[in-house]
């Protein structure tokens, strides 16, 4: 018997894929203070989806350019008159609604609407499952080649002037990585908790542990263990699978903030 003919598994595969994608990113975007960054870009992702649709493409490939086209915008125009959060927050909002205007223009779309706003991870393909696991391999590779600058130019931008890097190409390395992962997640938690599954596993490692390789390492199991748990309880309960996981991660959260004020007392 092939073990991804059985749903239940390839969706456990790609929610723990989803979640060791997103953990190293959700720590930059932590220590970013980027959590906006990540709402723009989820957000625009159903522009994506339904661009693939009217040209009967991959959904992740449409995903893919359209977060990409907001991420470089966004690098390229702050600091040229605008805050980032007001662009960002007219990205976000703006392509949310042309994406929805859209897709409502669109025959025999509107009932899968809801799973591209929730996600649909019980739907996932073996085809789906190779893209999820191939966006998972590119950014983890990423990551570790990047990590040491990246996490120079994060934690101390003065030191990474010294040692002579640029700050704007490593923004935008993290901007391609966030738009991979936008792209990989959303059939598995949806375009309106993308950004949730990127913040909640890395701000609930935050407290328990004292390195940025630790907190990475740890974000990745919490965000694992809320899809594998968020799977078997909206299976269990009969919910929605995307705000199931988030919920658990959610948790996580709370229990871990708890453990870090138990801490120092």
């Amino acid at each position: 018997m092939n073990y991804l003919d059985d749903f239940m598994v390839r969706a456990a595969l790609a929610g723990v894929g989803v979640a060791l994608a997103a953990a190293p990113l959700g720590c930059f975007v932590v220590w970013r203070r980027m959590a906006y960054f990540g709402d723009a870009t989820a957000h625009a992702a159903l522009l994506g989806v339904a661009l693939s649709l009217a040209l009967d493409g991959p959904i992740m490939v449409g995903v893919l350019a359209v977060a990409l086209v907001v991420g470089v915008c966004v690098t390229f125009l702050s600091g040229r008159g605008l805050g980032e959060d007001t662009i960002l927050g007219v990205l976000a909002h703006s392509l949310l609604a042309v994406g929805l205007v859209a897709v409502s223009f669109m025959s025999g779309v509107r009932m899968d609407l809801m799973g591209f706003l929730m996600g649909d991870i019980l739907g996932v393909s073996k085809t789906d499952l190779a893209l999820i696991w191939g966006g998972v391999v590119a950014i983890l590779g990423v990551m570790i080649w990047r990590w040491n600058a990246l996490l120079t130019v994060t934690l101390n931008p003065d030191l990474a002037q010294a040692a002579g890097l640029n700050s704007r190409r490593e923004q935008l390395v993290l901007t391609v990585a966030l738009a991979v992962v936008v792209a990989v997640a959303i059939k598995v938690v949806g375009a309106l908790l993308i950004s949730a599954l990127l913040i909640i596993p890395a701000a609930a490692a935050r407290p328990l542990v004292r390195t940025p390789e630790a907190m990475a390492i740890m974000a990745a199991g919490l965000g694992g263990v809320a899809a594998l748990g968020g799977l078997g309880a909206a299976f269990q309960w009969n919910t929605q699978t995307g705000p199931t996981i988030v919920t658990l991660a959610a948790i996580f959260f709370v229990v871990s903030h708890l453990i870090g004020a138990l801490r120092r007392r």
